[in-house]
């Protein structure tokens, strides 16, 4: 209670202008500015001829006059006639300004016909001057000093990372970039916004929980975590978490990225590290948050030029060092986030330093849900859309994809004047994220549209008639998005394990594509190079990572392929590879061939259905061909085994597994 006074006072303070750089260079301006416009303003001299200034010496009007520099003469008139000049009765003269002036041309000219006026006893002694124009002069030297100070300050700012904040400043490169956020600045993303991720979520509460009551954990003896690094796939969530962390802890946040350490000058990376935790103590408790954190923790000694200095390890170095070196009764915890573990140096993930690593995965069915709830709050949507319907049709979906979605639903309802955000426009929405813009104005050719057709009826019948296979929920041949002329879209299961069967049938699948060009066509197409490159990566990974071949073993080379510099094989298992993986996709290709010529009944009807209208549903498939004959046998064996759902969600999973994305082919 005692520092709400003090806090109320400091509120009350008149805001002081900080000094800078920019208020000189704004002064020098204003100078000169001021000077000129000086001189304008009280600068009535009218400009005569020569003949005129000759009337005027024979009339007697002249009371002085002055030659400056053999250039030009200004002249005086006697007070008893300047009632005989308009110019000098309209404009009032100060400071003994000259009345009219006249450019010289040739001196001796001047000079002859002042000494005829002075024949008829008429003196005039012109005064000669020699002026100096030091303004002149003077910015001649310093304009192009004060240009070339210009641009190399512009320079450097641009080196050392744009206009704003306090490491723009050539002085201070050094500084830390971090932006902080405490009682001032508050988040307004709390753990209310972050759905999906409750393990995660509970992990960090009981970090924010420590800062705010540390005697709790310190009474048991416990100490207060060092580091905690959020890990998992691009946009499920990581920053958002730790910006919950930021609207919900009651201490100083401070948050910048790994690239912010990163510039073209020795030392700067370390002396930010250094900066930033200088801050971190004197605000401590307080937390601090470096997102992709990979961009300095690298693992060292990989890639490095030999006798170069290699900036990158020297910022990892300090960094290490200020985790390890401040007292752990501070309160000052470090956040990160990366996609990318497996680079990150052993050094910087062992306990001591990063004590938490908090794995974020994709979502399951209800986290989706938990998201979409989130999400739908914002929009006006209509009676029928549901948030579990939604995400029993996003399986894979992370929660970026998920706003994403949410997003160009909104756009597309708002763009067909609708109310309120109907169900046709989430699936609009889904088409255009998985498949990409509809390109409505693209020709295509009848030949092209009939081998697209059967192309993707092909995957469509395989599917269907393929049991470890994923159910189809959408053939189109309308093109979208950049070179996709048709995609047949498919739904999971949530599944964390693959079995070797559906991984054969998935394959199966793919190539049923290209299987149905070359039965129908007796030709193939460049249309097929999305679905082989899928088959070639699921082959080599059952071959060389999951272990599912009978001649080249139990092996996986996961891990070792990562090195692009060393093999950890040798070229005759090289060859086997090779081999083995030729051979299962022409097994499969062979398969789908097969399997495909059996039915092309059902192959002519799809893709003349969809020749007709370029959209089938499963709803349509069902009434075209019969219903998909597994579907039975899947409902019965998800029926028998929900009782003992709980005990094998417990199960411990392979680390390594095929993405449970939402799958599509594209041509």
């Amino acid at each position: 209670m005692s520092e709400q006074p003090k806090d109320n006072n400091n509120d009350n303070k008149p805001t002081r202008l900080s000094f800078n750089s920019y208020w000189i260079y704004g002064l020098i301006i204003f100078m000169i500015l001021s000077l000129n416009l000086f001189n304008v303003i009280n600068n009535n001299t009218e400009e005569i001829t020569p003949v005129k200034f000759k009337t005027m010496a024979e009339k007697g009007e002249i009371e002085k006059v002055e030659v400056i520099n053999k250039n030009f003469a200004q002249v005086w008139i006697k007070e008893d006639y300047q009632s005989n000049h308009k110019h000098i009765k309209e404009n009032s003269f100060n400071f003994d300004q000259p009345h009219y002036q006249f450019e010289l041309g040739d001196i001796g000219t001047f000079d002859g016909m002042v000494a005829e006026v002075n024949k008829d006893e008429i003196i005039i002694d012109p005064i000669y001057q020699t002026r100096t124009n030091w303004t002149g002069q003077l910015l001649g030297w310093l304009l192009p000093i004060f240009l070339l100070i210009g641009l190399w300050v512009f320079f450097m700012r641009r080196m050392t990372g744009g206009s704003s904040g306090p490491g723009a400043q050539i002085f201070n490169i050094g500084k830390s970039k971090a932006t902080l956020f405490d009682k001032d600045s508050k988040v307004n993303v709390t753990f209310k916004d972050v759905a999906g991720l409750e393990e995660a979520k509970e992990e960090v509460m009981e970090v924010v929980d420590f800062l705010k009551n540390p005697k709790k954990y310190t009474a048991l003896g416990g100490k207060i975590p060092k580091g905690v690094l959020l890990v998992g796939p691009p946009g499920t969530g990581k920053t958002l978490l730790a910006k919950a962390v930021a609207g919900e802890a009651d201490v100083p946040f401070f948050s910048m990225s790994g690239s912010d350490f990163v510039e073209m000058f020795v030392g700067v990376g370390a002396s930010r590290v250094r900066d930033v935790f200088k801050q971190a103590r004197e605000k401590a408790p307080c937390i601090v948050f470096i997102d992709e954190i990979d961009a300095i923790g690298r693992a060292r000694g990989k890639g490095a030029i030999q006798g170069g200095n290699d900036e990158r390890e020297n910022t990892l170095n300090q960094l290490l060092v200020e985790m390890d070196g401040f007292a752990t009764d501070k309160g000052v915890i470090l956040m990160a986030a990366t996609n990318r573990p497996d680079v990150l140096d052993n050094a910087l993930l062992r306990p001591g330093r990063f004590d938490r690593q908090i794995g974020i995965d994709r979502p399951d069915l209800k986290g989706r849900k938990e998201i979409f709830d989130v999400h739908l709050k914002n929009i006006k949507i209509a009676a029928g859309v549901k948030s579990d319907i939604l995400a029993e049709m996003t399986p894979g979906f992370a929660g970026a994809d998920i706003a994403n979605v949410c997003n160009e639903a909104a756009l597309v309802a708002a763009r067909k004047n609708k109310k309120a955000v109907d169900l046709d426009d989430f699936n609009y929405a889904l088409d255009r994220v998985i498949g990409g813009l509809e390109k409505k104005n693209k020709i295509i050719s009848p030949k092209e549209k009939e081998i697209i057709a059967y192309h993707e009826a092909g995957h469509a019948v395989c599917g269907w008639f393929l049991e470890h296979a994923s159910p189809l929920v959408k053939v189109t041949i309308v093109p979208r998005g950049i070179g996709t002329l048709g995609y047949a879209q498919y739904l999971p299961k949530e599944e964390y394990i693959t079995r070797t069967e559906a991984l054969k049938d998935r394959m199966c699948m793919t190539l049923g594509g290209r299987a149905a060009e070359k039965i129908v066509f007796d030709k193939i197409s460049t249309g097929a190079q999305s679905d082989l490159d899928q088959v070639t990566k699921m082959a080599y990974s059952m071959v060389a990572v999951y272990g599912m071949n009978d001649k080249v073993g139990n092996v996986s080379f996961y891990g070792m392929q990562q090195d692009q510099f060393s093999k950890p094989y040798s070229d005759d298992t090289a060859t086997l590879i090779d081999d083995e993986v030729r051979a299962l996709i022409e097994e499969q290709y062979a398969r789908a061939q097969n399997l495909l010529k059996e039915r092309r009944n059902e192959l002519n009807i799809l893709a003349k259905q969809l020749l007709e209208k370029e959209v089938i549903l499963k709803s349509d498939l069902e009434k075209l061909i019969g219903k998909r004959p597994f579907e039975e046998a899947e409902i019965v064996e998800a029926e028998s085994s929900s009782d003992t759902e709980d005990t094998k969600a417990q199960e411990p999973t392979s680390d390594l597994s095929i993405d449970d994305v939402a799958e599509g082919d594209e041509v």
